[in-house]
């Protein structure tokens, strides 16, 4: 374990002691658990927490997110588990991707009974349209210009693909970049790609340059293709409160 990992443990452990709480799961949510950070990237440090019982039982509202920690090295911050439940019963995908990081610092063992519903909460329209709007407000922020910071091409490229599992394969889309451009990045388009990814992992700052046509093209036609896609999805169904309120109930008895 590297020193950064020590210091991130005894964070979650000043956070449980003084807010008094159980940190039920703690991951890497940013670059780091994309595969592509930069030798600077800071740490994206997101846990779920719960509350003790009598918490829960107040007339008084509770605050359901603590924000721990944001500077140049750590962002830390954490949802109550009784919001993650609620988001996870819309199927915000956020919820599914702080269960599938490839970085966990932390899991309780009672974490298994909210992986297990998972895959109940899905739902394939909801998450793909969110990876494409993802796609759209980035491409529109940071991708219009002449000359482009070159690392905005990841905040473009990886929800595009996400997108694309999300429609072809029905369940949540990984984590990792890499597994996501071997299963849906043409090999056209695989050399910008990958001489990207050289630099973003090796530089600490990858600055402006002219944009990359040839990039611009796929990013252009794969977010018409998904949009269309995306539309034709059949509406959520979703599931009722019933599951969700079970594994809550039986988190507040561990």
């Amino acid at each position: 374990m590297d020193e950064i990992q020590q210091r991130i443990l005894q964070k979650l452990d000043e956070i449980e002691q003084q807010e008094q709480v159980t940190i039920l799961h703690c991951v890497e949510s940013g670059s780091r658990a994309w595969g592509f950070a930069s030798p600077d990237s800071d740490y994206d440090v997101r846990f779920v927490y719960l509350r003790r019982t009598e918490d829960y039982l107040r007339l008084e509202d509770t605050r359901d997110v603590i924000d721990w920690q944001l500077d140049d090295v750590y962002d830390i911050n954490g949802w109550d588990i009784r919001k993650y439940l609620q988001l996870l019963h819309k199927s915000n995908p956020t919820t599914f991707e702080w269960d599938a990081s490839p970085i966990v610092y932390r899991t309780h063992p009672a974490w298994a009974s909210v992986r297990e519903v998972l895959p109940e909460c899905f739902g394939v329209k909801t998450s793909a349209f969110h990876y494409l709007s993802i796609a759209k407000r980035n491409e529109q922020g940071y991708l219009r210009g002449e000359t482009v910071k070159r690392k905005k091409y990841f905040y473009v490229l990886r929800p595009l693909l996400a997108c694309r599992w999300v429609l072809e394969r029905r369940t949540a889309p990984p984590m990792l970049f890499d597994e996501l451009k071997e299963a849906f990045l043409p090999a056209q388009y695989r050399p910008a790609v990958e001489e990207l990814l050289a630099a973003k992992k090796s530089q600490p700052e990858m600055g402006a340059a002219p944009r990359i046509e040839v990039l611009h093209q796929f990013i252009a036609e794969e977010t018409e293709a998904l949009r269309i896609a995306a539309e034709a999805e059949p509406p959520a169904t979703g599931m009722g409160w019933e599951r969700l309120d079970q594994v809550f109930l039986q988190l507040l008895h561990i």
